[in-house]
């Protein structure tokens, strides 16, 4: 025997469709009335499913983040390398053109560097490339490519020293 529409509506206004169709009554096993029924087979089923979708989709998108992390940390270290490598070329002064490597020590086994450093067309400007590779693979992980000026060592001429000095002397003059 099923219950009826009545007693569905009986047993609470805020009870879900969902739970007022799994009602049965108990009937000539000795029930009292209508009781909840529970989830069937391929509801559960069904569950574990979207579950199942849900925890691949979170474990690759985790995956994804730390590969995304990982590549980050060593593309910044490169980073760090190539301008440390520039900024001793600028503190060690004396450019020659040419191309040189090396190593980036124990504590960073997994780069290298190599530099070049060659003539532009105007006097004391010089073009540097800096790449930063895997020493393992070989492929290049970073470049850094800049301008790098180096004065020539020849004289001023005094004539010109004489004008910015004669300039600067009569408009101190004038403002007295």
């Amino acid at each position: 025997m099923r219950v009826t529409t009545q007693q569905r509506m009986a047993l609470s206004p805020h009870t879900p469709l969902s739970v007022q169709v799994g009602l049965r009554e108990r009937g000539a096993r000795g029930g009292r009335g209508p009781q909840l029924s529970g989830f069937s087979l391929i509801e559960v089923l069904c569950a574990i499913l979207v579950l199942g979708i849900a925890l691949a989709g979170l474990t690759h998108g985790i995956s994804t983040a730390l590969v995304s992390s990982k590549e980050s940390e060593v593309q910044t270290t490169a980073a760090l390398i190539a301008a440390g490598q520039l900024e001793a070329l600028r503190a060690e002064g004396g450019l020659i053109d040419g191309e040189t490597e090396g190593e980036c020590g124990e504590a960073r086994s997994l780069y290298r560097w190599k530099q070049t450093i060659s003539k532009n067309s105007i006097d004391g400007l010089h073009e540097v490339l800096v790449v930063v590779e895997n020493s393992k693979s070989g492929k290049s992980v970073y470049e850094l490519r800049t301008l790098l000026f180096e004065p020539t060592e020849e004289p001023i001429p005094k004539e010109s020293s004489k004008r910015k000095s004669g300039k600067s002397g009569k408009k101190g003059r004038e403002r007295s």
